[in-house]
């Protein structure tokens, strides 16, 4: 018996010593070959090296060959396969090397070695992009990040050739943020597509990309986007520190950088944006945001991320300002039912009948009739019942997914119904906050969480706690703060320029500035006097010309 204990005890002792060896920071850990070993001026020695880290896997490929007319010298190419752009490799590289004069004399031979690798990069590499490798980690890296190897042989030094290629998702219609009318493209999984797509809108050299590499197992390629001269500089450096304090293994998607770098990680409220539609994440450079790129994933990040920007979907700006008003100011009509109607309804059946009209107090005892449970718990199993048919609608597949949620709005419902389980007025204030809560989709995670919490309130407070649970989430919104910019600006602090396009939208010839609470460089985006004016009445007061 003891010498079990005693076992045990050492086998905890190895696991804690072995968790604490790894969660220490080492330099080794980020070396693949134990510190930073140059190239060996012999091709044959670097390629074995390479091999005995990377050879084990099929999908690594590594090919030989021989360049020069007379004197020949060895080469190596090593990349990924499905990775790598096959037939970029074989016309720029191999083949540019093979047939290039420029390597050899007028006499066939060899140029002198000393001045091979700059020729090469000069004369024959200058079509693609191709940068210098100074040393084995460099050569992995490049290796694993998708780019082409290339040593030669009596070369101490090697290139990265940007070849990638494999296969990649077209640009398809966006599915989380769907538009009448407006852009149709959506961001895909490439990172250099998804670039593509900001450029091709924004024409502007002050433009910058960033590429940053995080995760020590995934390698992922996180890009910062930003207007120079119109983003705080502030905000670019503070995105950048917090990206580079990042040190995990995994980086799977820009959820995982949104974890690491948001302000408030313990809030309902996400204080980062986020999006898969090109001309938004435009709109947010344009007004003096960054965005966040990762690879492998569609959702771009866009920080700072304020309250009212919830508000807002990309056709407000696309259509005239009286319906988008009206849209907007019905939004908010909508948050305050999906989070108060189940927590009123449970108050004023419970604590404040006399507030209710008499006709509707006797409908709800008659529809309360036979049911076993309190308020509290018939709310309960009505909101889980949703959760999970829209739940299991949105995790299966598309056919069967539509199914589900009709056969569990109709059939379990009106069958809990009829068994007595809840009754017809829960029904309809369930359906009518779910409703409400699919429009309001980038604030859905907090909203039904605080309507659970109000809720529970409500059943112990009555309408009392529903006021004070209000108030502690109107004063907790309040408090919150995005890259240093505050979450409820421009609402509170007040400020009034910027009210231009909050809960109402005034016309897009008034709204001159950017929002100065998110950059103050470069504020006017428009000039004066914008507003348009009929061809036969001009106003000459205001600048408008008589065509």
């Amino acid at each position: 018996m003891i010498n079990k204990l005693s076992k045990f005890i050492k086998f905890v002792k190895d696991v804690k010593s072995k968790q604490k060896d790894y969660n220490t920071p080492s330099p080794d850990k980020v070396s693949y070959v134990g510190g930073q070993q140059d190239f060996d001026y012999s091709l044959d020695k670097n390629a074995q090296r390479l091999k005995n880290i990377l050879g084990k896997s099929d999908d690594i490929i590594f090919r030989e060959f021989h360049f020069g007319v007379k004197h020949q010298t060895k080469a190596l190419i090593g990349f990924i396969d499905g990775l790598g752009d096959k037939k970029l490799i074989l016309e720029y590289v191999v083949k540019s090397l093979m047939v290039n004069i420029h390597i050899t004399d007028p006499h066939g031979k060899l140029v002198d070695k000393e001045n091979l690798f700059d020729d090469i990069q000069k004369n024959i590499l200058n079509i693609v992009e191709a940068t210098e490798v100074k040393n084995m980690d460099e050569a992995i890296d490049t290796i694993l990040s998708g780019n082409t190897l290339l040593l030669i042989d009596g070369c101490k030094k090697g290139f990265a050739v940007s070849a990638k290629g494999g296969e990649s998702r077209s640009i398809q219609q966006p599915e989380t943020e769907v538009v009448i009318r407006g852009s149709r493209e959506s961001f895909v999984e490439t990172i250099r597509v998804n670039t593509s797509l900001i450029r091709k809108t924004i024409k502007n050299p002050n433009l910058i990309f960033e590429t940053l590499v995080v995760g020590k197992q995934t390698r992922t390629d996180v890009c910062i986007a930003y207007i120079q001269g119109i983003a705080n500089d502030k905000v670019i450096q503070e995105v950048r520190d917090r990206i580079n304090r990042i040190d995990t293994d995994v980086i799977l998607e820009s959820g995982y950088i949104e974890q690491f770098i948001e302000d408030n990680p313990l809030s309902p409220f996400a204080t980062i944006g986020n999006s898969e539609r090109p001309d938004k994440v435009c709109a947010k450079l344009l007004e003096g945001r960054v965005a966040i790129l990762c690879g492998g994933t569609p959702i771009v990040l866009t920080v700072p991320y304020t309250f009212v920007e919830s508000l807002q979907v990309p056709e407000d700006y696309f259509s005239r300002p009286y319906l988008t008003n009206l849209v907007r100011i019905l939004r908010v009509l909508a948050l305050f039912v999906t989070l108060t109607l189940p927590a009123v309804y449970i108050s004023l059946t419970t604590f404040h009948q006399e507030m209710v009209p008499t006709v509707l107090l006797v409908t709800f005892a008659a529809a309360r009739e036979g049911i076993p449970f309190p308020v509290l718990i018939e709310t309960l199993i009505s909101e889980i019942i949703f959760q999970l048919l829209r739940e299991s609608g949105i995790r299966m597949p598309k056919a069967v997914g539509t199914a589900v949620s009709i056969v569990g709005t109709l059939v379990i419902g009106q069958a809990a119904v009829e068994a007595g389980i809840i009754g017809a007025p829960m029904v309809i204030i369930t359906a009518l906050s779910a409703i409400t809560s699919f429009i309001l989709p980038s604030i859905y995670d907090a909203i039904i969480i605080l309507k659970f919490a109000m809720i529970f309130i409500s059943s112990a407070f009555g309408l009392f706690g529903v006021i004070v649970g209000m108030f502690c989430i109107l004063a907790h919104m309040c408090s919150l703060r995005t890259f240093g910019t505050p979450f409820m600006s421009p609402l509170a602090p007040i400020n009034w320029s910027d009210m231009k396009d909050s809960i109402i939208r005034f016309p897009l010839w008034i709204m001159r500035n950017r929002p100065k609470v998110i950059t103050w460089k470069k504020s006017g985006r428009q000039a004066s006097k914008q507003m348009p004016n009929k061809p036969n009445e001009p106003n000459k007061k205001k600048g408008g010309k008589n065509y």
